[in-house]
C-alpha cells in the first residue's frame, strides 16, 4: 500500500498552486508570519481512514517544521469523535493546508470505507474486489490507494497496462475474434487480454477467440452462474455492471473471480473529517 512519493508530491504541489495561487489573502492578513498554533484532526463518523500520510505531506510542503502526529494508521477503522492526528506549527501552514488536506483526508477516507463495506459483504467468497478507471481525474493514484486500503485491489491503472475489449471496440474491429486475434498480433505477449461480453453467446465466442479474461458485463447472478459453469476455467471471469451493496453477495455467489465496482471511486461519499486548531502555541 505504498504510494510513489515523486508523484504525490508533484500532485500536492500542482493542487496547492491552484488553491493558493499569489497567496492567501485572509490568513495572511490575519496570522502573523511567526505564529505557532496547535491543532488535531477528528473524526465526525464512523469508517476506514485513508490519507494521512497526504495530508501530511500538505503541511509539510508548506512548512517542513510542521510537526505532524498520526495517531492511527491508513486502514484502521474508526470512529467518530476519535482524533485521527496532532499537529503543531506555523499557524500560516497550518491554515492554508487545512482545506486541501481534509479534501485528500475525507474522499480516500470515504472510498476505503465503501471499499471496506463491500468487501465485507464477499467475505467468505473467492471473488476479488476490484476498481476502476471512473476516477477522479488527475487523483486516480490516490484513489486506488484508498481501495486497497479498504481490503480492495486494483484492476488496470491505465489504457497503457492491460488490454480490455470492450463493446466499441468489438464494434470498430467487427466481432470479438477478430479483435482478440488484432489485439495479440499488437500487444506485447506479456499483456493477458480481456474481453466484455454481454451474454452466454459472447462468452462462448471469447473462449473460442483465446481470451484470458472475460468480462461479464451487466448479467444477472443466475446468467453468471451460467457463464461460469460454461467457462470452466479457461479463464478468469470478472462480473461487471451495477454492482451494489444488495446484490454483490449474489454476484460472487455465482463463482466470478474478480467484482469491478466503479462505484468505489465514481460516486462515493467522503468521509465526515475537520480540522480544529488549539490557537496559539
Amino acid at each position: 500500500m505504498e504510494l510513489n512519493q515523486i508523484e504525490l508530491n508533484r500532485l500536492i504541489e500542482r493542487c496547492l498552486r491552484e488553491d493558493i495561487g499569489t497567496g492567501d489573502l485572509t490568513t495572511n492578513s490575519i496570522v502573523p508570519p511567526d505564529a505557532v498554533s496547535g491543532g488535531y484532526i477528528l473524526a465526525k463518523e464512523d469508517g476506514v481512514v485513508a490519507g494521512l500520510p497526504v495530508a501530511e505531506g500538505v503541511f509539510l510542503r508548506l512548512d517542513p517544521f510542521v510537526e505532524f502526529r498520526a495517531l492511527v494508521r491508513d486502514g484502521e477503522r474508526i470512529k467518530s469523535g476519535q482524533v485521527l492526528a496532532e499537529l503543531t506549527g506555523r499557524a500560516r501552514a497550518i491554515l492554508t493546508g487545512e482545506r486541501l488536506a481534509l479534501n485528500f483526508l475525507q474522499r480516500l477516507s470515504g472510498i476505503a470505507t465503501r471499499t471496506a463495506r463491500l468487501v465485507e459483504l464477499i467475505a467468505g467468497e473467492k471473488a476479488r474486489l476490484v476498481d476502476t478507471r471512473k476516477t477522479t481525474p488527475g487523483l486516480r493514484m490516490l484513489e486506488k490507494y484508498a481501495v486497497r486500503v479498504g481490503g480492495g485491489y486494483n484492476h488496470r491503472f491505465g489504457l497503457y497496462d492491460a488490454v480490455l475489449i470492450k463493446d466499441n471496440h468489438i464494434k470498430a474491429a467487427g466481432g470479438i475474434r477478430a479483435a482478440v486475434e488484432a489485439a495479440r498480433r499488437g500487444a506485447p505477449h506479456t499483456a493477458r487480454i480481456e474481453v466484455e461480453v454481454e451474454d452466454l453467446a459472447g462468452v462462448e465466442e471469447a473462449l473460442q477467440a483465446g481470451a484470458d479474461i472475460i468480462m461479464l458485463d451487466n448479467m444477472d447472478p443466475a446468467a453468471m452462474k451460467e457463464a461460469v459453469a460454461l467457462i470452466n476455467g479457461r479463464a478468469l471471469v470478472e462480473a461487471s455492471g451495477r454492482i451494489s451493496e444488495e446484490n454483490i453477495r449474489a454476484v460472487a455467489a455465482a463463482g466470478v473471480d474478480l467484482i469491478s465496482a466503479g462505484a468505489l471511486t465514481h460516486s462515493v461519499k467522503s468521509l465526515d473529517i475537520s480540522l480544529e486548531l488549539r490557537g496559539q502555541a
